[in-house]
């Protein structure tokens, strides 16, 4: 799996997200740092993929054990006032609809803390490599 990151344009900072070549989506800065405002900024794709994953973990789960889940809302609130001390907080409030059991939700409750994401955000610890491509990037 590749993600390609692209300038749109030299004045501005909004930017492509290209995932494998077949998905596209932007990212941009608010325009209080000087961006256009125009898409979600980087922590709102980190936050989104958060409750993305939650929701789709919560649906397939549900639909492997029957139960009768209709649907469902994700919505995840950022604390980052001391993120540069170390601790960014996500809130996570689960919408559960259908005609479910109380013991129901609560293994979907469960579920939703085992999503990929949460455990890649919680558990695992991640190293990062950045270098230079080569090649002549002189236009």
């Amino acid at each position: 799996m590749t993600v390609t990151v692209t300038t749109e344009s030299a004045e501005g900072y909004r930017h492509r997200i290209s995932v494998n070549e077949t998905h596209s989506l932007f990212t941009d800065i608010p325009t209080a740092l000087g961006g256009e405002g125009s898409a979600p900024e980087p922590h709102d794709l980190y936050d989104a993929a958060l409750g993305a994953c939650k929701a789709l973990t919560v649906s397939l789960y549900a639909r492997s054990h029957d139960i009768p889940l209709t649907g469902i809302g994700v919505e995840v609130t950022r604390d980052d006032s001391e993120e540069r001390k170390g601790h960014y907080r996500l809130d996570v409030k689960l919408t559960l609809r259908g005609a479910l059991t109380d013991e129901q939700r609560a293994t979907l409750l469960r579920i939703a803390d085992k999503c990929p994401v949460h455990k890649l955000m919680s558990q695992v610890e991640t190293h990062i490599e950045t270098r230079l491509a080569e090649g002549d990037f002189s236009q």
